[in-house]
């Protein structure tokens, strides 16, 4: 496909196949856990129906999100699969985890009770994840918590996962990440015997003794680096692209854009994309980094307003550039960490804010997997 093709609207295309690729050397990584998938905030952003509906496809049968109504949304795409909500119950009615068969990250004592008086009420054992603070101080149980459930079995509860989270994957010589692995090993041994989960993306990538039974990528299966500093071990999952509206050839010294922060010199063309901080692209990244115009490197210039950003064509022959030629903005080489660096923030971030107003489209694996 020619870059220089004629395009009408932005257009963010969501590589299904390079996801799956992810799964697999995420799976080779974690040498024989359970691979699950974190597909909260509509899988970062991406598209939660064609993004789970892959995964599952290629055998995923473990999910997480975020929040009860993401659950319950995925519960009516995938009935077969376990669901895990990370936040527990958070003041919602249990008997809809119930009803959708979900499976709450318990992480705090007062939802813990009220859970268990809930499964004791209907009768039954119920499925329950719990999570155990070892650092983050977030939600999880912490060790004067899990010291009180000593010795007690839960009969109530079906315990089918215990988990912690990592402050610092990222860092792989921080010490608090032995300290956490410490401090999980430590707080398991008190708890009844079940499956045990510790790593998220990065933390796939600190060693077998952080791997345990169960993994939960999230940002890495979407192409952000796990191993910042080293080389990227995923594949780009989107690409963004968006058309020229007009190309300006400064005839005068003058200034592009909102505060006349870059100047224009005579002979020089400005184009103007339609991708502006409204759609997710950081007015932080003003005049940093670099599009692709049928595979020639153009620099951003200027600062980004809400629904527009302006890139330097000069070194582009004049028939190269018009109104309706493909931009670009985000692909191989220059992704959502390189722009997120330019932002001086996470690939996170600016994935989940990747505005709505794109049009969207999902390239498939051959044979629909």
């Amino acid at each position: 496909m020619s870059w220089a093709q004629r395009i009408e609207r932005a257009r963010l295309t969501i590589d299904l196949e390079a996801l799956l690729a992810n799964r697999r050397t995420l799976a080779r990584v974690a040498q024989g856990a359970e691979l699950a998938a974190v597909v909260k905030a509509d899988a970062y952003g991406l598209g939660l129906s064609p993004v789970a509906g892959a995964l599952a496809r290629a055998g995923c049968r473990s999910f997480f999100v975020a929040r009860l109504e993401e659950g319950e949304a995925l519960r009516g795409l995938l009935p077969g699969v376990r669901v895990f909500v990370l936040d527990g119950l958070a003041g919602r009615p249990p008997d809809r985890f119930l009803e959708a068969r979900l499976v709450p990250m318990i992480g705090e004592p007062g939802e813990l009770a009220a859970w268990r008086a809930f499964a004791r009420a209907r009768e039954r054992r119920l499925e329950t994840a719990l999570l155990l603070d070892t650092g983050l101080t977030r939600l999880g149980l912490a060790e004067e918590d899990v010291r009180a459930l000593m010795g007690d079995p839960l009969a109530e509860l079906e315990l089918v996962l215990v988990a912690s989270h990592l402050a610092c994957a990222d860092e792989p010589a921080h010490p608090l990440n032995a300290r956490q692995l410490a401090a999980f090993g430590r707080l398991r041994a008190m708890l009844p015997k079940a499956p045990a989960g510790l790593s998220a993306s990065s933390g796939i990538f600190l060693g077998e003794a952080y791997r345990f039974d169960q993994v939960r990528p999230g940002a890495a299966l979407y192409g952000i680096n796990p191993t910042p500093g080293r080389p990227n071990p995923m594949r780009s999952v989107v690409r963004l692209e968006a058309p020229v509206l007009r190309v300006h050839t400064v005839r005068e010294p003058g200034t592009v854009g909102y505060g006349a922060t870059h100047p224009t010199r005579p002979g020089s063309r400005i184009a103007v994309v339609p991708v502006g901080y409204a759609d997710g692209w950081p007015r932080a990244a003003s005049g940093l980094g670099r599009a692709r115009i049928a595979g020639c490197e153009v620099p951003f210039v200027g600062r980004v307003s809400m629904d527009l950003a302006t890139l330097d064509v000069s070194e582009l022959p004049e028939e190269a550039v018009g109104p309706g030629t493909a931009v670009e903005l985000l692909g191989e080489g220059f992704g959502v960490d390189e722009l997120a660096a330019a932002a001086g923030t996470i690939g996170y971030e600016v994935l989940t804010r990747l505005g709505r107003r794109f049009e969207r489209r999902w390239r498939v694996p051959e044979g629909g997997a």
